[in-house]
């Protein structure tokens, strides 16, 4: 049930609270004095906390409730607070809403105007509330994939990644050919390491080819080796990827790439572990896991008559799919954050560009974008202009734009949002796309009066 707690040494104040929200269906619990309202917020599930500012006799300074205000900050970092003021108190309620108070109301109070702020910020505060326990369900998550697995150092916090790892740590230890399907940039050779990592194979080799990065000449001899003469420029024998991988794993990226007869002589060797150099009539015998990626349509190509049908079979026994970056968007920041340079940190306006984005070039994109960001800018709190991205100005929030004066909502769209909220500051900030300190510096700076 969506609990209230009122922190007011006037029983009357309680009670007429009390009477007020149980209006609503919101469960009002009323302590008197500060210490006794730290309490209940140790035992009881509360979702709001609604304080006065002097709580001793003949007492008027507001220091009383300026101390419980950050003792519940402290203990409650994330806990909606309204403050309940006299007009001589205004200017310190104020600088607590700077400091994070969700809002502050004169006394008498405007009863339509409380209730709004109440149920504005209880819904925001079971919201948080609910997202802070999916993300502790995520971390739990993690922890046990990461007890499990040898995650080789990915950074994740999504779903769809927890679930691409699991399925990549159960397969690591079949002796049987993967494919990794996903588009350019989205971390398909992560995967397999991950899968090479926990397989039976985890201290052998693991080898890498890039089937997409050689012409089409190269690429047998770059799989299978060549002897000296076998081709122009072939002074001597060499040893091909399968050599090198023998009794580990060989990761073949862009597979779609192969030509008709590297696919041909592929197939061969995942047949029967057997294949020659180029200019050789000498079979060789390997044992190597193969673990394929493509961000091609192979089924496609398959009716095109590009990429052998009995091929795709023998490589795809079990398919990991990788997400694109826009599917993943709880790994954007903790990814962001991975990359970022020693000292460097992210503005909020920074984060905010960086989750709008669409991030078309995938993890790829997002490493370039803060290495590049993290080498030019002048602070070392990245903000979005600093990323360089098309969309960040319009992600940006106006706080980073007050000093140019522009995209800022002017003087009558803040008293008719302010009209519209009955006064309520954290309902106007929202509809004005201002966090609540934002909408607070434009009051002061417009000499506007929340009356």
């Amino acid at each position: 049930m969506r609990t209230v707690l009122v922190i007011d040494d006037n029983p009357a104040v309680g009670t007429a609270l009390d009477v007020l929200f149980g209006l609503r269906e919101i469960r009002t619990l009323v302590a008197h004095t500060p210490d006794e309202g730290l309490r209940l917020l140790q035992r009881e599930d509360i979702g709001l906390v609604v304080q006065d500012m002097n709580f001793s006799a003949d007492t008027t300074s507001g220091e009383e409730g300026v101390q419980l205000f950050r003792a519940i900050r402290q203990r409650h970092p994330d806990l909606p607070v309204i403050l309940l003021t006299a007009w001589t108190h205004l200017d310190m309620a104020v600088e607590l809403a700077k400091a994070g108070a969700a809002d502050y109301l004169a006394k008498p109070w405007d009863d339509q105007k409380l209730l709004a702020a109440v149920e504005n910020l209880l819904e925001l505060s079971e919201s948080a509330r609910e997202l802070s326990r999916l993300h502790g369900q995520r971390r739990r998550v993690q922890r046990e994939l990461a007890a499990r697995y040898d995650l080789r150092g990915l950074v994740f916090a999504s779903e769809a990644m927890a679930r691409v790892v699991e399925l990549a740590g159960r397969v690591a230890r079949a002796d049987v050919p993967v494919l990794v399907c996903g588009p350019n940039g989205a971390g398909k050779e992560k995967i397999a390491e991950i899968v090479q990592a926990n397989s039976a194979v985890k201290d052998g080799p693991f080898v890498t080819l890039n089937c997409g990065a050689l012409p089409s000449e190269l690429i047998e001899a770059e799989l299978f080796g060549a002897e000296a003469g076998a081709y122009t420029g072939a002074n001597r024998a060499r040893e091909g990827k399968f050599e090198a991988a023998d009794g580990g794993t060989l990761f073949l990226d862009e597979i779609g790439n192969l030509p008709p007869n590297g696919q041909m002589k592929l197939l061969r060797v995942l047949e029967t572990g057997r294949f020659q150099r180029l200019g050789s009539n000498r079979e060789r015998q390997v044992k190597v896991r193969v673990i394929s990626a493509t961000n091609a349509d192979l089924p496609a190509m398959i009716r095109d008559g590009r990429f052998r049908e009995d091929l795709y079979y023998r490589l795809n026994t079990i398919q990991i799919d990788v997400p694109p970056l826009a599917q993943r968007r709880d790994d954007v920041l903790p990814l962001a954050r991975h990359f970022l340079a020693a000292g460097k940190r992210l503005g909020e306006d920074a984060e905010r560009a960086l989750l709008a984005h669409a991030w078309p070039g995938n993890v790829r994109e997002l490493r370039n974008t803060l290495q590049r960001a993290a080498l030019l800018a002048a602070s070392d709190t990245l903000g979005a202009a600093d990323l360089g991205l098309p969309d960040a100005r319009t992600a940006a929030a106006p706080d980073a734009l007050d000093g140019a004066g522009r995209d800022e909502p002017d003087r009558a769209a803040i008293e008719a949002a302010l009209e519209r909220s009955g006064g309520v500051l954290a309902q106007a900030a929202s509809e004005l796309g201002l966090s609540r300190q934002a909408l607070y510096r434009r009051l002061e700076r417009l000499g506007i009066r929340r009356d």
